[in-house]
């Protein structure tokens, strides 16, 4: 009798036991930001490489792209969402990169292991293209469906891009004593934006610097030094300590 409790009462524990972990494992998700980063840059490479083949462009494979990708949810970076955003950078001899050194992808991921990736028009292109025999016909890098492995290495990839610094605005409209603001953007990216904006009128005064400090995906309006009145026009330079972007822009003043 005492064997028989004995054995039932190991029988209970190791039951319980494979419960907790089969509870501890079933808790997390397959879906992880080094999963994706293998998965986006290994499909990328197959549709662009098949979008490159019927645009008739040489030199385009797979293999040759050298395609990197570091991905970002906002927030933990695991669990399925509409809110994955990548950066990703690769070897085209026929379409450059932008100075940035990388394009924005949008991720929509699945529980099932599985995502729509969007890419950006300006170096993907659109929905459809003219390939090398003059046909209209579906853009295969331009949107695309792909399942990734759950088993496969979760080991961080190491990959890693500088925020960009955007400037949304296309005119300037100073105020009745000559300030004004300049909307910005710190994008996805690692570190954040840092540095300064100096403003110089179009017959080289200089009227001064404001320095920036935002964080990933932060937004700031920056105030100007005080534009003159009857300015057309400000050159604005930009200089980074952290993050990448525009060296510089020349915006109209409205009312000046």
């Amino acid at each position: 009798m005492r064997r028989s409790l004995i054995t039932a009462l190991v029988a209970l524990i190791v039951l319980v036991g494979l419960g907790s972990v089969a509870v501890a494992t079933g808790s997390g998700s397959t879906v992880t930001k080094a999963r994706l980063e293998r998965s986006l840059t290994t499909s990328f490479s197959q549709v662009y490489s098949q979008q490159a083949k019927l645009l008739g462009h040489k030199g385009v494979t797979p293999a040759t792209m050298h395609a990197k990708a570091m991905c970002d949810d906002g927030a933990d970076n695991v669990g399925p969402g509409s809110s994955w955003s990548c950066l990703m950078s690769w070897h085209d001899p026929n379409t450059p990169m932008p100075s940035t050194g990388y394009g924005h992808f949008e991720l929509n991921v699945h529980s099932n292991d599985c995502y729509t990736a969007g890419s950006p028009s300006s170096l993907a292109g659109f929905q459809t293209i003219t390939d090398k025999q003059g046909r209209t016909v579906n853009n295969p890098a331009y949107e695309w469906d792909v399942c990734f492995d759950p088993g496969s290495s979760n080991a961080p990839t190491g990959v890693s891009f500088p925020s960009a610094l955007m400037l949304t605005a296309t005119s300037l409209a100073p105020d009745a004593q000559g300030r004004a603001t300049v909307p910005v953007l710190c994008a996805t990216g690692a570190h954040g934006c840092a540095g300064s904006i100096a403003v110089t009128t179009a017959d080289g005064r200089k009227l001064g610097s404001v320095p920036f400090d935002l964080a990933e995906n932060e937004t700031a309006k920056l105030t100007l030094p005080a534009l003159p009145a009857g300015v057309k026009s400000v050159d604005l330079a930009l200089t980074y300590q952290r993050g990448v972007g525009s060296s510089g822009t020349t915006l109209p003043v409205t009312g000046g």
